[in-house]
């Protein structure tokens, strides 16, 4: 290569063109940090023309849980002077599963249940109804699904590790797909304008405080 004239084996970028005309990365640009998105997952999770899916199992999850909320909060076994006794009996079925070679209940877990929901039934009892109640009115109109989605996981996986199997699977596995689709499973719904305000870790949005403006004072001389 002679000075002052460009090297014919480089285009403008400075990357080394090959004789078929492609062009050779540097070694260093091949060490991929991260894996691209397929297109099936782009549509299902982050496309607004699936929002409609979502909506119905939003709406689906969020009923049941509003459902067994509302159960719950009208029942005085749960909420009120005797508040606690619907939870404990719960409870007592729960470690009557414990015995045998395959337990429904594992014995890490009973002891849980056994050394610290039993004593505070009554506390739990509340925890649990208002629990179901929160994750319900969140799903319903779609406010921080993502959110709300994980907390409804995290009950059905307290309830099944406690034994209760009915529609606990069923919720856990939807939500798992709403917790999937938290950009666009709240398009139909308050997410539509409280996420563009919040913002993301790589987009902050209005209210967050890393959107605001820092200004480095520059040193004197």
């Amino acid at each position: 290569m002679s000075i002052g004239r460009p090297d014919r084996n480089r285009n403008a970028r400075g990357l080394e063109v090959g004789p078929d005309g492609s062009m050779k990365l540097p070694a260093t640009q091949h060490l991929l940090t991260e894996v691209g998105e397929p297109s099936i997952s782009r549509l299902l999770f982050g496309d607004t023309r699936m929002a409609w899916l979502w909506l119905l199992v939003r709406l689906y999850v969020g009923w049941q849980w509003m459902f067994a909320g509302w159960e719950k909060l009208s029942s005085p076994a749960w909420v009120g002077v005797k508040a606690g006794t619907g939870l404990t009996g719960f409870l007592q079925g729960s470690l009557s599963q414990m015995a045998g070679a395959h337990p429904n209940v594992q014995g890490w877990y009973g002891a849980f249940l056994q050394g610290v929901v039993v004593p505070h039934a009554a506390v739990f009892s509340y925890l649990v109804t208002g629990g179901e109640l929160a994750v319900g009115l969140a799903l319903t109109l779609g406010v921080l699904t993502g959110i709300a989605a994980f907390f409804g996981c995290f009950m059905n996986m307290n309830y099944l590790l406690a034994g209760a199997v009915s529609v606990n699977p069923v919720l856990f596995l939807l939500s798992l797909f709403l917790i999937l689709s938290w950009r666009v499973a709240g398009w139909y719904g308050v997410d539509h304008w409280v996420l563009p305000l919040l913002g993301t870790p790589w987009q902050p949005g209005p209210t967050s405080r890393h959107s605001a403006q820092v200004t480095v004072a520059q040193p004197s001389h």
